[in-house]
């Protein structure tokens, strides 16, 4: 027949679905030019052990570069960053000359405006808060917001799942502090560390052997104990503490 419609149920559905899903899609947090970083602080970073950082610069700022300790930093000739053999990147802060002060402090600055951007975004599901009462493990994580206004607890040995595609935004808010225990896993199925927000307005906890996934916005302090490795980013707004961890930060996109 001329002039037939395609009315079949089982496409309304999925199009329905996908108009859902995509009003259910959290907007990205935009971190600014501290995607730069690997780490960023405002009052310092330490490590011991073997610990290695790749795809991204270590940056302090108010602090100045001795609160950047245990990298054996050689200074380039500029005296605008400096570096060290056992990472890819350049290290920054508040006490290099000009023009890395401007450039430390606009940095900061848009960490600061990415963690007030994540804390302000709002449930789409009432569902989404308070998930298990923080206590996580097993749980697998769909694209959207989520609060907390308790601790994040992943027992040793736990693992969560972030499930979603290359696009798919996850932002995770608390009131308090994240803590991951020993041998504690993150893993994704399909999406990327890039996407995972994490809003942390106490500090971040990471068990020994844990691995993380995600962006970390963090109101305090990072403490990653020995063996720990995270895929994603470290901006405090104190200090971070690694010991042996191994830290690989997203590509920037060009």
């Amino acid at each position: 027949r001329t002039g037939t419609t395609n009315s079949n149920p089982a496409n309304s559905r999925r199009m329905m679905l996908s108009l859902v899903l995509s009003m259910l899609t959290a907007n990205p947090v935009d971190i600014g030019s501290a995607e730069f970083f690997a780490i960023l602080t405002k009052t310092g970073i330490s490590r011991t052990g073997t610990t290695t950082i790749s795809g991204g610069d270590i940056g302090v700022s108010p602090a100045a570069a001795s609160y950047i300790t245990g990298f054996g930093l050689t200074m380039s000739a500029s005296n605008q960053h400096s570096s060290a053999s056992d990472f890819d990147g350049s290290a920054f802060a508040a006490d290099y000359t000009s023009p890395t002060p401007s450039f430390m402090t606009t940095a900061i600055g848009d960490m600061e405006t990415a963690y007030t951007d994540a804390a302000s975004r709002a449930l789409e599901r009432d569902d989404n808060l308070n998930v298990k009462s923080g206590l996580i493990a097993g749980e697998t994580f769909s694209p959207g917001v989520y609060a907390f206004d308790t601790d994040i607890y992943l027992a040793d040995a736990a693992e969560i799942t972030f499930s979603g595609d290359a696009d798919s935004i996850f932002i995770i808010k608390t009131t308090g502090s994240l803590i991951v225990g020993k041998g504690a896993n993150f893993i994704l199925n399909g999406a990327l560390a890039k996407n995972i927000i994490w809003q942390v307005a106490g500090s971040v906890s990471a068990g020994t052997t844990s691995h993380l996934e995600g962006i970390f916005l963090i109101k305090t302090k990072a403490v990653f104990m020995t063996g720990s490795s995270i895929n994603g980013r470290l901006l405090a707004q104190t200090a971070v503490t690694l010991d042996a961890t191994a830290v690989v930060a997203p590509v920037v996109a060009a």
